[in-house]
């Protein structure tokens, strides 16, 4: 007998308010065709000033405990991928854990920036494989809007807020690529490149700070890692790339989202993509992903998934989950 981690259920929330390419025209030089046509984005969500990480993750985690017809003291630990986790410490997670009334077990945040919630969903995996839990939520949630440069086309046009879910929870397969649930993960960083992908603040500057990117850069390294990480993913479960129903990128720009799917030999119509709506939700993007393309009909059971991120870091990885 193999346990397997299997998603049993998911949820997300969006802030209310929408903000669409055009209202960035009036206060900076760019245009809706310009942010679309080298994004792929067209709208995204901001938090309002009371709106919190750890609010809509526990938004998203009722609606996935919902999904999977569980209750707050059935999950054993949660797992909280975000990058702007509410104070510098305690950690988001535990908030979460007091806001769903959970009595028991453990909750930590995992950072990985973009990245996070595959490095979460890998970490929820090896707890429970190993025994450590049975039932595990998985959140990636951000508020990315309070870090950035207003004045900076090239990266405030680009992110959002919001948050995902997924509960995760053991059941026993056959040890092959059949079993529904988390087949395979492959996770990897390399910090000299830290300075491509970065926030200019923190504790040593006693500042919040802001997100500064060199975009030229984390494309060039995104389609050759994401596509490396994928394909490392698929040869440890066993499946080619014949037998992937769907890949669900981490939704950052439309370019590296089809560069990748290209390199790895996988068409267009394969691809599950929220970025349009959505903007870059760092650490939330993939939960919110999966979780609207369930509300939408678009994931059934015994699907089998490829989900791939890369964030600051650079830090990039990816997992093989069947449905």
């Amino acid at each position: 007998m193999t346990v397997r981690a299997v998603i049993k259920g998911c949820g997300h929330y969006l802030p209310k308010r929408i903000v669409e390419n055009s209202e960035f025209e009036q206060t900076l030089d760019t245009s809706d065709e310009w942010i679309s046509s080298r994004s792929g984005i067209r709208r995204r969500h901001f938090a309002s000033q009371d709106e919190t990480t750890s609010n809509m993750a526990t938004f998203a985690a009722k609606k996935a405990l919902e999904d999977a017809k569980l209750l707050a003291d059935d999950i054993d630990a949660i797992i909280l991928a975000t990058s702007t986790s509410d104070l510098t410490f305690p950690s988001a997670a535990t908030m979460v854990q007091a806001k769903l009334g959970m009595t028991k077990g453990f909750a930590y945040d995992v950072q990985a920036v973009c990245a996070g919630f595959v490095f979460a969903l890998a970490n929820a995996n090896a707890l429970i494989i190993s025994g450590q839990a049975e039932r595990v939520l998985v959140i990636g949630s951000e508020t990315f809007s309070k870090l950035m440069d207003w004045q900076d086309r090239s990266t405030c046009v680009l992110f959002g807020d919001g948050a995902g879910a997924v509960v995760l929870s053991a059941e026993s397969g056959n040890g092959d690529k059949s079993d529904r649930g988390i087949l395979a993960s492959d996770l990897n960083s390399d910090g000299r490149l830290k300075d491509i992908l970065y926030v200019d603040g923190g504790v040593s500057t006693q500042s919040t700070g802001y997100l500064r990117m060199h975009g030229k850069e984390v494309y060039r390294h995104a389609i050759e890692k994401l596509a490396m990480t994928a394909e490392n993913s698929m040869k440890t479960a066993g499946v080619t790339i014949d037998e992937i129903d769907w890949i669900v990128p981490h939704q950052a720009n439309i370019r590296i989202i089809h560069g990748t799917a290209k390199k790895m030999g996988l068409p267009k119509e394969r691809i599950l993509t929220t970025v349009q709506d959505h903007g870059n939700t760092s650490a939330a993007s993939i939960p919110l992903a999966l979780s609207v393309s369930k509300t939408n009909g678009f994931l059934k059971k015994n699907d089998l998934i490829v989900t791939e991120a890369i964030g600051g870091g650079l830090a990039w990885g990816s997992l093989i989950i069947r449905w």
